[in-house]
């Protein structure tokens, strides 16, 4: 796993790096050829680098220097004369790279910006850095639009410049990167809010080759898993297995209206691996679901008028839900009062549950602001998982404004950390999905926009519901097999965009792909172990 850090951390990090013996100024440097080597790899004639008033800024004047003596013509843009930069480190880089065979334009016009942007190769964009926060300023304010308007291949220093490093948030203009280079460690902004839209691939310079001695003495706002660290999922079945040792599911879930829900939360339950999977439904939709999903059994439970759970539907549902491994309830319920007490029943049971969609809006509807403040209520024993997106997580949080990742990862800790058990953890769901344990926080493998749309969070709900009951309880971190049931889900939208194009994606196109989402996760791992070589993990 590779840690992602906050602003804070970062700079914590890189004041132990320094008494350690590496100052800041051969970090600077070591960017600076990082930066360069990334460049070089597209093989440009020209490079124009864009520079600002700090230390980012510094790292282009380094790159810009080891560009030119690899007989690349280079342009480095800077608002201020080389020796009137702020920074006394980027000052020092600027005044030196200046000296040399490099081309240096100061505070150019638009237009004259445009032309030196349009006959570049490749820009380097090193104009704000992780300290950046609020609105961007002139001349900036019109470096980065004009920079975006050109649309040439852009290459970000630590982070696109217009990127709050600590939330993710773009309040005016910021540069779309083609590709970010950032500097030791991830910065928490990439992932949420506004970044995966400016980032573009992200490649990590470590710089520090000491740094796996020295990022364990600060915290981590989150880290990001890698196939890798899934293997301990990767398992054949065993010889002598049958569909009840292979683990069950119970799916509560479905209504007169949203009876779609149930079929795709068990279908992908299945396909994840269960052996045994069943739906309890209101008795108004549970012959549709029989008809289409007739390998899975369903039971009839009474509804009330509307085609939701009823009155004596808790009873019903609690007194089978024990016979299984794992239940999933949520999916296309509705929030009417039978569902209320369905969801109620289930949390007082021994046996491990996923909270999912209606069944999060139902805990919603029985807390005064925010679930957190009454913990009793969700407080157990047996492993539970929440699967939010970010308006049910603001909704179980009091209606709170959540608008990233940052904020999603503060609101699921309110819920995890007020209960204070390692058996609970929140799945929330965005662009970026965050992980949130009592101890960590799980960045797994981010998915294409494809997989924004209706039912995708079922075929979620039911690939986890799959994994749980799979896995008989037997697991260390259930922080590990979350991030691998939503790894197979974000490959599943790979894979499905690939067959169909991004823009046609459906949810139910999902479920018969989890299969090969599993040999890709495999696939994946091995060749991060060295089990194999790129062209083998091809599909």
């Amino acid at each position: 796993m590779r840690a992602v850090l906050t602003t804070d951390e970062v700079t914590e990090l890189e004041n132990i790096i320094e008494r350690q013996g590496t100052s800041k100024a051969e970090l600077m440097e070591h960017a600076g050829e990082h930066v360069a080597r990334i460049v070089a790899d597209y093989d440009p004639k020209r490079v124009l680098v864009l520079t600002g008033f700090g230390n980012n800024g510094g790292d282009g004047w380094v790159a810009a220097d080891i560009l030119r003596q690899k007989d690349v013509d280079v342009t480095v843009v800077t608002p201020v004369e080389p020796n009137e930069i702020p920074s006394a480190l980027a000052r020092h880089v600027a005044r030196r790279t200046a000296g040399r065979d490099v081309t240096v334009v100061v505070g150019p016009s638009r237009d004259e910006l445009a032309e030196l942007i349009g006959s570049a190769d490749v820009v380097v964009d090193a104009i704000l850095g992780t300290g950046f926060h609020g609105r961007v300023r002139p001349p900036f304010s019109i470096w980065i639009p004009t920079l975006n308007e050109l649309g040439p291949i852009v290459v970000s220093v630590d982070i696109p410049s217009g990127l709050n490093a600590q939330n993710g948030v773009v309040e005016e203009c910021c540069v779309r990167a083609d590709k970010t280079v950032t500097m030791i460690a991830p910065k928490i902004g990439l992932f949420s809010a506004d970044g995966p839209g400016y980032v573009g691939d992200l490649e990590v310079g470590e710089l520090y080759n000491r740094l796996d001695e020295v990022i364990g003495d600060v915290d981590h706002a989150a880290e990001i898993v890698e196939s890798a660290d899934l293997v301990d999922f990767i398992e054949p079945l065993a010889s002598n297995v049958n569909k009840y040792t292979r683990g069950s599911v119970l799916v509560v879930a479905g209504s007169a209206q949203y009876p779609g829900a149930a079929i795709m939360a068990a279908k992908a339950a299945a396909r994840a691996g269960a052996g045994y999977v069943s739906v309890a439904a209101p008795d108004a939709c549970a012959n549709l679901i029989r008809m289409a999903v007739p390998s899975i059994p369903v039971v009839a439970i009474p509804s009330d008028t509307r085609g939701s759970f009823g009155a004596a539907a808790r009873q019903v549902v609690c007194g089978i839900a024990g016979k299984f491994d794992c239940v999933l309830c949520g999916p296309g319920m509705t929030t009417a009062s039978g569902c209320l007490q369905v969801v109620l029943g289930l949390l007082e049971m021994d046996v491990p549950l996923i909270l999912d969609a209606d069944a999060l809006n139902c805990l919603a509807r029985m807390a005064i602001d925010g679930i957190e403040k009454t913990p009793e209520l969700y407080r157990r024993e047996a492993p539970l998982i929440f699967t939010p997106h970010h308006k049910e997580l603001s909704r179980l949080c009091g209606d709170i404004p959540i608008s990233g990742l940052a904020d999603a990862v503060d609101a699921a800790r309110e819920i995890v950390w007020a209960v204070g058990s390692d058996n609970l953890i929140v799945i929330a769901k965005g662009a970026t999905t965050a992980i949130v344990g009592v101890e960590k926080v799980l960045l797994p493998l981010s998915g294409p926009a494809s997989l924004a749309t209706a039912g995708s969070g079922d075929v979620l709900a039911g690939i986890i519901a799959g994994c749980v009951a799979t896995s008989h309880g037997d697991v260390d971190r259930w922080e590990m097999l979350a991030a691998y049931a939503v790894a197979l889900h974000s490959y599943t939208g790979f894979a499905a965009a690939a067959q169909y194009g991004e823009k046609s994606v459906i949810a139910t196109d999902l479920i018969d792909l989890i299969g090969e989402a599993m040999n890709l996760v495999e696939a994946e791992a091995a060749r991060d172990l060295g089990l194999l070589d790129d062209r083998e993990g091809e599909h």
